[in-house]
């Protein structure tokens, strides 16, 4: 049995397939990024997923791809943890954008783009993967991410600079209690996907001009800082893969626009191309 698995900071998407390379089942656990996530909720996080837990015995492979494992530590870190509980499994850890590349390029070169709770781009030449830059995770870069977004709707609300009734929504949806807040970003884990989970706010409400001027100008700095640096030409199919990408696509295709490009195309979750990539290449 061959297990492939999406992972993120929010979730984390996994296939079984057989020795056919059939599917044999799916399901979706809590995100399992290693540089955001201590080492022992990894593996409660793991060891709480039923149907994984059922089959262990039965995985022989592990193609593992996520978020924060673009480092040799946090791989060996989240191998490790994985071996813990699938101990006859051979196991391969990569980082996500490796697994963006495979969904969608078709091993051609393009530009690949992640937003979601995290974002990333490389560039990909059919061979081997180019980034624009390291990436320092959701702090200081991530822009026009799910967490990105979040800060600006937190400090917009604070600051006031909200429109009234979007403030009100905003109020009425989320816990605005200073100290609740707080708390959550500096002294619960994943302050990352806690942040992240206020653009889902921006889903329901993506037709107000406040929501669709925050969202442009976050998607511009993406492109300033993306796209725009790896200088290729205006034909160079480029693709985007997460959330914030896909319910946002006509304002990010309006972005691409203004820099004389063209998005090839936007899939939310890439899971179903990874597995078909999976299923016609020999491992």
């Amino acid at each position: 049995m061959i297990l492939i698995a999406d992972g993120g900071s929010t979730k984390t998407d996994w296939i079984a397939l057989n020795a056919q390379k059939k599917e044999l089942f799916r399901v979706t656990s809590l995100g399992l990024n290693p540089s955001v996530i201590a080492k022992e909720e990894l593996l409660h996080r793991i060891n709480n997923i039923p149907q994984l837990i059922d089959y262990k015995h039965k995985i022989e492979e592990i193609h593992f791809y996520g978020a924060g494992c673009g480092s040799p530590l946090s791989v060996k870190l989240l191998t490790d943890i994985l071996q813990v509980t699938f101990k006859k499994a051979k196991i391969t850890v990569s980082e996500d954008m490796l697994a963006a590349v495979y969904a969608c390029s078709n091993n051609k070169p393009a530009i690949v783009n992640i937003l979601g709770t995290g974002s990333n781009s490389c560039y990909y030449d059919g061979v081997t993967i180019t980034k624009s830059s390291a990436s320092l995770g959701y702090t200081i870069m991530d822009e026009a991410s799910g967490n990105y977004f979040g800060k600006i709707l937190l400090r917009d609300f604070f600051y006031k600079k909200m429109p009234t009734n979007i403030a009100t929504a905003f109020e009425n949806q989320f816990n605005v209690d200073v100290d609740f807040i707080k708390k959550n970003l500096y002294r619960m884990p994943n302050p990352n996907m806690y942040l992240a989970s206020f653009a889902t706010f921006m889903f329901d409400y993506k037709h107000e001009k406040y929501i669709k001027k925050t969202i442009k100008k976050g998607f511009q700095k993406y492109f300033k800082y993306h796209v725009l640096p790896y200088k290729k030409q205006a034909n160079t199919p480029i693709y985007f893969i997460g959330s914030i990408a896909f319910y946002f696509k006509d304002i990010l295709a309006y972005v691409a626009q203004e820099n004389n490009l063209t998005i090839t195309d936007v899939i939310q979750r890439p899971i179903d191309n990874l597995v078909k990539y999976h299923q016609e290449n020999t491992f």
